[in-house]
C-alpha cells in the first residue's frame, strides 16, 4: 500500500468553514469564512498545498444595510451547468433573537471560465418553505438531478437547525418537496446549541455519504455522518441513516479543538482529502464565533474495508 500524503497544517490560517473544489481545469478553488465576516474571497492553486500562498480575490462584499449586511458566513463554490456559483449565508444584523441569528441563504453566479475573473451576479435569496434562520447550503448532482442541502430552523422544532434536502429547478431555485433528513438528537449534537449544519457530500462505493457538523462552535464542535444508498430516493428521509457517534471530534492529544464544517476533495494522487477547520487551543475568550483562529486544515481520508469512510482523528499541526 502506498504511503498516504501528509499535509502541513494549518493549510490556511484564520479561514473557517473551508470549501475546496477541484475543477476540470486542474485547479483547486478555495473559499471560506473570513474573520471579519464582511466579504467572500476565492483563490486557486494547482495543488492543495499551493492554496496556502495563493492570492485571494474578493468576489463580493457585504452591503452597508439590509439583508446582506452582516455575518457573511460559509461560502461554497460550485461549478454547475457550465457556470460558477457561490452559495453563502448573510444576515441583517449581528444581533440574535431567542438565541438565533437572522441569516438567509443567497447565490452568486459567474459565467467566466476562471471565477477569479469576470463578474459575480447576485441571483437573490434561495427561498425555502419558511422564512427562518437558514445557512450552510451545499449542492450536488446525482443521476442527472441537482440537489440542495442546507441547515434551517423549523419554527415548530426546538433547537437551532436541522438538515434539509430539496431538488433544484436551477442552481438558485428549489422545486418540489423539501425533506428533513437529520435533526440534533444525540448528546454530542446538542452541547451549547442543538445544531446540525455544514453538510458536505461524498459519493463512493455505491453510497452517498454526507458529513455535517454539530453542537456549539467551541471545542464541542464535531462532525457526524449520514449515509444513503445511491439507488435510494434521496428525498425520502428513511433513505438516510445517521451514525450514532461523531466521526470526527476534538483531539486534546493532537492539540486540535472543535474540528468541523468540512468539505471533501481529491488530491493529485487520487486520494480523498478532508478539508476542515479547527483551533489549536481549547479556552476561548468571549463568543467563539468571534474568535478568529479557526484555521483550515487538510488530511487524507481513509476507507474501511466495508467501504465506509474512516475519518480518524485530526492530525497535529506542523510542517511536513
Amino acid at each position: 500500500m502506498s504511503r498516504k500524503k501528509e499535509y502541513s497544517n494549518p493549510l490556511v490560517e484564520q479561514r473557517a468553514d473551508p470549501w475546496v473544489y477541484k475543477h476540470t481545469d486542474g485547479y483547486y478553488y478555495f473559499t471560506a469564512s473570513v474573520p471579519e465576516y464582511d466579504r467572500i474571497e476565492v483563490r486557486r492553486a494547482g495543488t492543495i498545498e499551493g492554496l496556502r500562498d495563493a492570492e485571494p480575490v474578493v468576489a463580493w462584499r457585504k452591503y452597508e444595510t439590509g439583508p446582506l449586511s452582516a455575518n457573511i458566513w460559509a461560502p461554497e463554490i460550485h461549478y454547475i451547468h457550465g457556470k460558477w456559483y457561490i452559495y453563502f449565508a448573510a444576515a441583517r444584523t449581528t444581533e440574535t433573537k431567542e438565541g438565533l441569528f437572522d441569516h438567509r441563504m443567497y447565490a452568486l453566479e459567474n459565467e467566466s471560465a476562471n471565477p477569479l475573473e469576470g463578474r459575480w451576479v447576485e441571483k437573490g435569496q434561495v427561498k425555502t418553505a419558511w422564512e427562518s434562520f437558514a445557512l450552510d447550503a451545499t449542492a450536488f448532482q446525482h443521476k442527472g438531478v441537482l440537489y440542495y442541502v442546507w441547515a434551517q430552523k423549523d419554527p415548530d422544532i426546538p433547537g437551532n437547525s436541522n438538515l434539509y434536502i430539496s431538488e433544484m429547478e436551477n442552481p438558485w431555485t428549489l422545486t418540489g418537496p423539501q425533506t428533513m433528513i437529520a435533526r440534533p438528537e444525540h448528546p454530542w449534537e446538542t452541547i451549547g446549541f442543538s445544531v446540525n449544519e455544514g453538510a458536505a457530500v461524498l459519493k463512493r462505493n455505491g453510497k452517498i455519504f454526507m458529513s455535517f457538523s454539530a453542537s456549539a462552535t467551541d471545542h464541542n464542535y464535531c462532525m457526524g455522518l449520514l449515509t444513503a444508498d445511491e439507488d435510494s430516493d434521496l428525498l425520502d428521509a428513511a433513505s438516510w441513516s445517521k451514525h450514532p457517534e461523531p466521526v470526527f471530534q476534538t483531539s486534546e492529544e493532537n492539540g486540535q479543538f472543535g474540528p468541523g464544517h468540512n468539505s471533501f476533495t481529491v488530491n493529485e494522487d487520487g486520494e480523498d482529502v478532508l478539508i476542515y477547520h479547527a483551533r489549536n487551543y481549547k479556552e476561548i475568550t468571549g463568543d467563539p464565533l468571534y474568535d478568529p483562529n479557526r484555521h483550515t486544515r487538510a488530511q487524507v481520508l481513509e476507507w474501511n474495508e466495508d467501504g465506509t469512510p474512516n475519518f480518524g482523528a485530526p492530525v497535529k499541526d506542523g510542517r511536513k
